[in-house]
């Protein structure tokens, strides 16, 4: 449900326009995620994420960590990942979300926030090695935060906030107009792990 108590269903666009939002809501049990959760936490190979502004270093809090099928190579913030090799339960997770949004991935980005004390500034997913018009699966685990989208010329703003074990769909051409982001928060205390599934395109071309 959305920041009105209204009930939101994986048909419904979240987007007035210029895009398109799905929210599928809980595609896991309780228990399935707490152990996601739990697993994810112990064998992903986590690392402070890495960004150069302005010609600045910047190390953040929040960890990240970048698989694919290959070893594709993520250029965002001004830095550059190499991806490693699926864990057993990235790989079933890319499976599961493969099956809800009928499209295929062949990477994943992580991140992982420790308390509501980090966050992630607004954004788009629009990196030319992502394609144009991609599809963005997004699975939450653990701490319940808010998301938000933001137009970038109309400054409408529209919110949610994602469960542990949800599943959201960005598609369309919502990283051509709109950008998003995780807001911090004070009322949060315990950690959030947050997956992306994305379509690298070939990179020889």
């Amino acid at each position: 449900m959305d920041l009105f108590g209204n009930s939101i269903t994986k048909e419904d666009n979240l987007l007035p326009y210029d895009g398109i939002v799905n929210y599928f809501g809980k595609i896991l049990s309780l228990n399935k995620a707490h152990q996601y959760f739990i697993d994810l936490l112990t064998t992903v190979e986590w690392k402070n994420d890495e960004a150069i502004i302005y010609g600045k270093h910047i190390i953040t809090k929040r960890k990240a960590a970048w698989y694919g099928d290959a070893d594709y190579e993520y250029t965002y913030s001004n830095t550059t990942k190499k991806a490693l090799p699926w864990t057993k339960e990235l790989w079933e997770l890319k499976l599961l979300t493969q099956t809800l949004s009928g499209t295929k991935f062949n990477s994943c980005l992580l991140n992982l926030y420790h308390n509501g004390d980090e966050g992630m500034a607004w954004h788009s997913d629009d990196e030319k090695s992502l394609g144009l018009d991609t599809v963005i699966a997004s699975i939450s685990l653990g701490a319940e935060r808010k998301f938000s989208f933001k137009h970038k010329q109309t400054k409408e703003t529209v919110s949610l906030n994602l469960e542990s074990g949800s599943l959201l769909i960005m598609k369309g051409t919502t990283q051509t107009h709109w950008l998003h982001s995780l807001p911090k928060t004070k009322k949060v205390k315990t950690p959030r792990v947050n997956l992306t599934f994305r379509t690298i395109v070939d990179q020889q071309t």
